[in-house]
């Protein structure tokens, strides 16, 4: 099996149920998530050898996220135990015109806190194909930020494929700050997700025509990417319609080669969970790369489990291969026999 290892935070997610406010809530569901966790589960669904390295108090959270991670198939040999609290957040779920609303309580986490000096990603990475992060990690400390470069720097001198979703969180950073820490990891990177909002707001490109289709707009800000960074092989993000918080059009996008690759578009109604879609499109793309399908192959395979995940609770995507395939072939609605 190919190994793959992620990092970053896992937390406590709490959620009202649907028509409820969290002001007014008196009980809220539990689960388990995060974005460079959702990643490992959903590519151990795919039948990767996937690590999660990260760090949790020792205590009942702890121990509820290191069989969380177990069960999903995703190795905690790299799960370390300490610190005081799990971070958490709280999600209102959105319906109709109202949409979902995330607050975070996340400061001083066990993770937030962790030092370089505790990992050793020389040995952490050995043997590994993949190695994932996001912008959340770099967002969370400074030491995280010089952890992150280090391990991507020592993936890139192994020879291990990275890849770095920018997932900008405006409630944890501002755009100055993302910008500065993000720019110095990204000639390390192979394999980025970012859309035009984060060419244009966190690496200051020239905005596109307005008058240009959002795919020709899209492929202008690759290109300028890539003039900056030829580094980066692999380019993806969605397009997503946002008709009511229980209904949304999705398509996914890979660009390559100086080609832009498309997934059909995916009416996606109604909507059990968002949370994690995204995270499901990009274990969708690498799991893709890691088998060295075609372009077109891995963006359609990327968007379908993405929709998918929208069918679930929680924020990871479950799914295995044949059935992403399934759903590919059959479309949606059509029983499985």
């Amino acid at each position: 099996m190919t190994k793959v290892v992620t990092l970053g935070e896992i937390m406590l997610r709490l959620s009202t149920s649907p028509g409820e406010l969290l002001t007014s809530a008196d009980t809220l569901q539990m689960h388990y998530g995060g974005g460079e966790a959702n990643v490992a589960i959903a590519l151990s669904g795919y039948g990767h050898d996937t690590y999660f390295v990260s760090k949790v108090p020792d205590n009942a959270l702890g121990r509820g996220v290191q069989r969380h991670l177990l069960a999903n198939g995703v190795s905690t040999a790299y799960l370390l135990q300490g610190g005081e609290r799990l971070g958490t957040y709280y999600l209102e779920a959105g319906i109709g015109k109202r949409s979902p609303r995330v607050t975070y309580d996340r400061k001083h986490s066990s993770f937030a806190n962790l030092s370089a000096s505790e990992l050793i990603f020389e040995e952490i990475l050995d043997g590994a194909s993949l190695f994932h992060v996001s912008g959340i990690t770099l967002a969370l400390s400074q030491d995280l930020r010089e952890l992150t470069l280090e391990a991507l720097k020592t993936a890139k001198r192994k020879g291990i494929k990275t890849s770095f979703d920018f997932n900008y969180r405006a409630t944890l950073w501002s755009q100055e700050e993302a910008a500065t820490a993000i720019l110095p990891i990204l000639p390390y990177v192979d394999i980025c997700s970012c859309g035009e909002l984060d060419a244009v707001f966190l690496l200051g490109i020239k905005e596109a025509d307005h008058t240009l289709s959002k795919e020709e707009r899209l492929v202008y800000y690759y290109r300028k990417i890539n003039e900056i960074f030829p580094n980066l092989e692999v380019m993806v993000s969605t397009f997503r319609n946002n008709i009511s918080a229980s209904s949304n059009e999705l398509q996914g996008n890979l660009y390559a080669n100086g080609t832009l690759y498309q997934s059909k578009v995916h009416d996606i109604q109604p909507i059990v969970d968002r949370v994690g879609g995204g995270d499901a499109f990009a274990a969708g793309i690498l799991n893709g790369l890691l088998e060295k399908m075609d372009y077109e192959k891995t963006v359609t395979f990327a968007a379908a489990a993405s929709a998918l995940k929208h069918t679930v609770h929680g924020d990871c995507s479950q799914f295995t291969k044949e059935e992403v395939q399934r759903f590919i072939e059959s479309g949606s609605g059509r029983i499985s026999r």
